[in-house]
């Protein structure tokens, strides 16, 4: 299952179909229609969140879902336990996009223990949202099966980038054994040619595809900055 899913993943755009609690767009049917569109327009993966939505998404699409479930919005809160990974693998998740920081986690399992545990549990594959190189080090030690630069920015051990944050998505892909994509910040097209020339495995995007609220105000900035 590893080569075959992460082999389907390579050298493509994975559109991540998620909205924000509160929004109009916040639907399951809602997202699921936005997978479909978004695999009409050439998408290989789809990256999604929370149990309803991974399920119905994993069985309306063809193609590979990465899942997640959002716990709260601070600290670690991306797939936090390892309840939650086994949860979100059951819904039909072809990987399971964990947070692959050191920080601790809510369970009190280090990620090498929640690594441990899920095999017993699951064979779906792991993915480590990461946040800076130290972070893709211990995640691969840990064992996981691929790395994902989601959280470069986000935490106290790299600065926000304008744009992606290359510099780390580059170390880690010289030092990984496993694949590294591209995910935070990708906004352009041609910020997406640049994280596949900095040898990212696979680019996700998701604000600039599928979050219309904030496409929205780019361009009203942009005009509005122009008058």
């Amino acid at each position: 299952m590893t080569n075959t899913v992460l082999e389907q993943l390579q050298g493509g755009v994975v559109v991540s179909c998620q909205a924000y609690p509160g929004e109009p767009m916040r639907h399951p049917e809602t997202m699921a229609q936005l997978a479909e569109a978004a695999i009409v327009g050439g998408a290989i993966g789809i990256r999604a969140q929370g149990v309803v939505d991974v399920a119905l998404i994993a069985d309306r699409v063809d193609v590979p879902t990465i899942g997640l479930w959002k716990v709260g919005a601070d600290g670690v809160f991306i797939t936090p336990t390892l309840q939650h990974a086994v949860v979100i693998a059951g819904a039909g998740a072809s990987i399971v996009a964990v947070d692959g920081t050191r920080r601790t986690r809510p369970d009190g399992r280090t990620l090498s223990e929640t690594v441990r545990a899920f095999r017993q549990e699951s064979d779906a594959l792991l993915m480590a949202d990461v946040g800076s190189v130290a972070d893709g080090d211990a995640a691969i030690e840990a064992g996981v099966d691929c790395l994902s630069t989601t959280l470069s920015g986000y935490t106290l051990d790299r600065p926000t980038t304008i744009g992606p944050d290359l510099e780390v998505l580059a170390a880690l892909v010289e030092r990984s054994p496993v694949p590294v994509f591209a995910e935070g910040r990708i906004h352009t097209p041609d910020q997406a040619r640049g994280c596949m020339e900095s040898g990212a495995h696979a680019v996700v995007v998701g604000t600039a595809i599928t979050h219309p609220s904030t496409i929205t105000r780019w361009f009203g900035d942009a005009v509005r900055g122009s008058a």
